[in-house]
């Protein structure tokens, strides 16, 4: 049984490091509680996995004091314009003000693809020209939303590979541009960690939050066979939660992060 359930785990993405320490851990769990069933196996390595979920920081997701401004970062392809769209929608259905800032000045259809999602959700969108700073788009956006008092802005970011040092110091730059405009903020830096990346996913998360101080995990494309265990290695090594998982392409498919349900449904099937 223990064999079964690190192949499973291996196979799920949550990498060989990771593996093995949870199956130790539950092992220990296992000889604590004097269980031999592989239905007791299976419990102890489930409360350890959700056990390590859970001390990576609640999952609960609030906004702080208007503006909170919430930074998406995440190399090319996770999804976080999409993302940023479905977390409006929510943010939007509970009522809230927001403005999206198109900081993604280097893809030329990101700031289209932006407007076209705030025109969907009637959120304003504070953007510049192509190739123009994307601090500078930040700042702009966290002014603006002051001045009107909304409750939230998200600002988008350009894909970046992790190890493209220029590129990660330009979005530390962002970062300090908002902390500079607004102390304490942004609110929240969200890592939109694809599901199907596998362990360099965990590579990923590390070099953002040395960047960037990465406050939560946004685990998207998991409407597919892909498990994201690469979520529970991030989330133990960094010590921080996640918050949301996309489930779908509507724009309803964003759902808070549920440790219990996760886990089992990691070992289904």
């Amino acid at each position: 049984m223990w064999d079964q359930v690190t192949e499973a785990l291996i196979g799920a993405d949550v990498g060989a490091t990771t593996t093995l320490e949870l199956v130790d851990a539950a092992r220990g769990r296992l000889r604590a509680a004097g269980g031999t069933s592989s239905a007791d196996v299976r419990g102890a390595l489930t409360t350890e996995i959700r056990d390590r979920l859970m001390r990576a920081g609640s999952a609960s997701f609030e906004l702080g004091p208007a503006p909170s401004v919430i930074l998406f970062v995440g190399v090319n392809g996770t999804g976080k314009t999409t993302t940023i769209a479905k977390l409006a929608f929510r943010l939007r259905a509970d009522g809230r003000t927001l403005a999206l800032a198109a900081a993604d000045t280097f893809r030329a259809a990101a700031v289209e693809q932006l407007r076209i999602w705030g025109d969907e959700l009637g959120v304003a969108v504070i953007a510049q020209r192509p190739g123009a700073d994307p601090g500078a788009v930040a700042f702009d956006a966290v002014a603006a939303a002051e001045s009107r008092g909304l409750d939230a802005v998200l600002v988008d970011t350009a894909g970046r590979l992790q190890n493209k040092q220029q590129l990660m110091d330009e979005l530390a730059k962002i970062r300090r541009v908002i902390a500079k405009r607004l102390p304490d903020q942004p609110r929240h830096v969200l890592l939109v960690l694809d599901a199907t990346t596998g362990q360099n996913g965990l590579v990923q998360a590390e070099a953002f939050s040395r960047e960037v101080g990465v406050t939560g995990i946004v685990l998207t494309k998991l409407d597919g066979t892909a498990k994201g265990g690469v979520a529970i290695a991030a989330a133990d090594r960094l010590g921080v939660p996640v918050l949301f998982a996309g489930v779908g392409e509507e724009i309803d498919a964003l759902a808070p992060f549920d440790p219990d349900a996760y886990v089992e449904w990691l070992f289904a099937g």
